[in-house]
């Protein structure tokens, strides 16, 4: 049986790209920290917000625009707005 097409959403490509950028530029800046225990509890907190970009970003590859896919976005927006919120870069 061949497999069914995903669907795919320009919106939702672009958020994710804009979400890969935004990873990557709070990363370098984590990473910029001299004090080892400060870089390494930032590190430890930012990693949820990494993991569900990680899952969002899959899921869509794998399936297009999905329930799921929707779910994941929303759950990236909210931890890094609470990481935004409880740590100052």
């Amino acid at each position: 049986m061949p497999r069914k097409r995903r669907k795919l959403s320009k919106e939702m490509e672009s958020n994710i790209a804009s979400a890969k950028k935004k990873i990557e530029f709070v990363s370098a800046m984590i990473n910029d920290i001299d004090d080892e225990d400060i870089q390494s509890d930032y590190k430890t907190a930012f990693e949820r917000v990494i993991l569900c970009f990680l899952k969002l970003s899959e899921e869509y590859d794998k399936n297009g625009i999905l329930s799921e896919v929707p779910f994941w976005y929303e759950n990236y927006t909210e931890f890094l707005a609470k990481f935004e919120s409880e740590y100052e870069l």
